[in-house]
């Protein structure tokens, strides 16, 4: 069995180059890592939450995010949408009208992801083999 536990040392400044500090004695469920991977975690969320971004943090409607998506049921993405909009990642806005009518945007704890997300796509682009 895979223990989770994990032990990292102090290191100089210089040799900790990803973080001001080491994580020493933690396991892996109680870091940063993990908790922002409990958030974001699933084959949509962060399509979801990148959408936003290429729609420049406008607000967006349900059908037109899903037409972006593509190949996802309304009862995923409906799920999907819920757990963001409970971690506080977007905000949904809705409309008492004869055509129900819902909008969504980033909340500014959700673009605060965003620099996170654009790296992965550079990342993706830069080592994507052709």
């Amino acid at each position: 069995m895979l223990s989770t536990h994990i032990e990292v040392i102090y290191l100089p400044k210089e040799e900790c180059k990803m973080l001001e500090r080491c994580i020493t004695n933690e396991t892996l469920e109680t870091t940063g890592f993990s908790y922002t991977l409990s958030l974001i975690n699933g084959k949509y969320k962060m399509t979801i939450l990148y959408l936003y971004t290429l729609m420049n943090f406008g607000i967006v409607r349900f059908n037109n995010m899903k037409k972006y998506i593509g190949n996802i049921s309304y009862k995923t993405f409906r799920h999907n949408l819920k757990e963001l909009k409970s971690d506080g990642l977007i905000h949904q806005k809705e409309y008492s009208q004869i055509l129900p009518k819902v909008e969504y945007n980033h909340t500014e704890r959700g673009k605060s992801l965003i620099p996170i997300l654009d790296q992965m796509c550079t990342w993706g682009e830069e080592n994507r083999q052709s």
